[in-house]
């Protein structure tokens, strides 16, 4: 149960990435997932949607999503699930009113970098605008 709130509290804060001069066309806006899983609960699928209205906001920019995952033991399974969450976000994105060609999905390879919740995410930009 703890582990939930902080979870939940995790992706509240999702909202809170840094602003770049650009404002809000500059910020990340970042989508949590759970370990194994490319599924987009509704948090995240809020996060996605506001970022889908900035990109309304500002249409000539690119909007970048790049994909995540923590190195779990099969490298190539960790490959394929930061690609799948890239992939669900840029469709998410696409039904929330991004035409498809401003989308530029960017799957990381895994790492152990970013300790646990962090590894299992998607960050949404807006570049070259």
């Amino acid at each position: 149960m703890r582990r939930l709130f902080l979870l939940l509290g995790v992706c509240l804060l999702s909202g809170c990435a840094t602003f770049g001069s650009q404002g809000e066309a500059g910020r990340k806006y970042v989508v949590f997932f759970t370990r194994g899983s490319a599924r987009i609960g509704s948090t995240a699928g809020m996060v996605i949607a506001h970022a889908a209205q900035v990109a309304a906001r500002h249409p000539d920019a690119q909007v970048m999503v790049a994909g995540f995952a923590a190195a779990h033991g099969n490298l190539d399974a960790d490959q394929a699930l930061s690609g799948q969450r890239a992939e669900a976000v840029a469709a998410a994105l696409q039904a929330d009113g991004v035409a498809p060609a401003r989308i530029v999905e960017r799957p990381r390879p895994p790492s152990n970098e970013d300790p646990g919740v962090a590894a299992h995410r998607v960050e949404i930009s807006l570049s070259g605008h």
